[in-house]
Formats: structure tokens, C-alpha cells, sequence
């Protein structure tokens, strides 16, 4: 399998795959986990993650870029084990008429738990493999193994 597109992190986490996977369920909440500062919070008030081709919309920041949104479909989704979602770029943000033709889409976000003793490991994988636009893969990797790193100390502070 190709890993030239991947990142990974890994955390044994003090709580319960339960609590873990509730916040990370919760699109409300995806602000205060992100360390890479990008995520500025859900599109109105969104609904829990419920199952796989949900879709919730995010309002992100970045300082090169400016505001724009991402429309993140749910790819994964198993109680308390797995979840992750594709961003795409939102069609009718401001940044993707400037984008142009640039296809901002292929990249997920997943989430793995699984209990241990002493608390739940929790993997994010982080993963660019099904990007094809040339001008968009020139961005990648977006955020750095540090981030998702420092994404897991995160939520083990939010679920603490």
C-alpha cells in the first residue's frame, strides 16, 4: 500500500471510546480539537454525526487563503470504533471562485479507537491518496504529523 500520502498519529487516551467518539462526532466541537488552527466551527448548528454520506459544512481560516468552507461528507462511521470524513471545498464560498477549475477534494480525516488498558487508543490518519488536481496535490501535506499529534492531546483534554 502507497504511504507517501499518509499521515498517522497514535494516543493511549485516559477515557473510554465512548466519550472519544461522542466528541468526535460532534461537528460543534471539531474547533476545539484542531490544532492546526483552521477549523472555525460548523455552518449553523450541526447535528451529530450519524452514519456514513452525512454531510456537514465547516467554516475554516487559513492565513494564506482567507475564510472559506469545506463540505466534509462522512466516509466512516462505526460506533465508539471508527470515523472519518472527506472535505471538498464548498462550490459557493468565495475561495473556490478564486480556485477556479482547482478540484479541492480527495483527502479524509479518519478516526480509530480501540480500548486498551488504561484508556482507548486513538489513530488519526490523515490521508491525501485520492487527490488527483495536480494544482491541489501541490498543497499537500495541509497539516503535519505534529498537528495530528497535537490534535490527540486535544481530546484527551476535552474528554478528561
Amino acid at each position: 500500500m502507497d504511504t507517501s500520502r499518509k499521515l498517522q498519529a497514535s494516543k493511549v487516551i485516559e477515557a473510554p471510546a465512548a466519550a472519544i467518539f461522542e466528541l468526535l462526532s460532534d461537528p460543534n466541537r471539531h474547533a476545539d480539537i484542531d490544532d492546526a488552527g483552521m477549523v472555525r466551527g460548523p455552518e449553523g448548528d450541526a447535528p451529530p454525526i450519524g452514519g456514513i454520506g452525512q454531510v456537514f459544512t465547516m467554516n475554516m481560516h487559513q492565513d494564506a487563503l482567507g475564510d472559506y468552507r469545506m463540505v466534509n461528507t462522512v466516509t466512516a462511521y462505526q460506533p465508539t470504533s471508527r470515523i472519518g470524513w472527506a472535505p471538498a471545498m464548498d462550490p459557493t464560498c468565495e475561495l473556490a471562485a478564486k480556485l477556479g477549475d482547482m478540484d479541492a477534494s480527495g483527502h479524509t480525516f479518519t478516526y480509530d479507537l480501540a480500548e486498551e488498558d488504561g484508556g482507548t487508543r486513538v489513530t488519526q490518519t490523515y490521508e491525501w491518496m485520492s487527490v488527483h488536481d495536480e494544482e491541489f496535490l501541490k498543497l499537500f501535506p495541509v497539516v503535519s504529523e505534529q498537528d495530528l499529534t497535537a490534535t490527540l492531546d486535544r481530546i484527551a483534554t476535552q474528554v478528561s
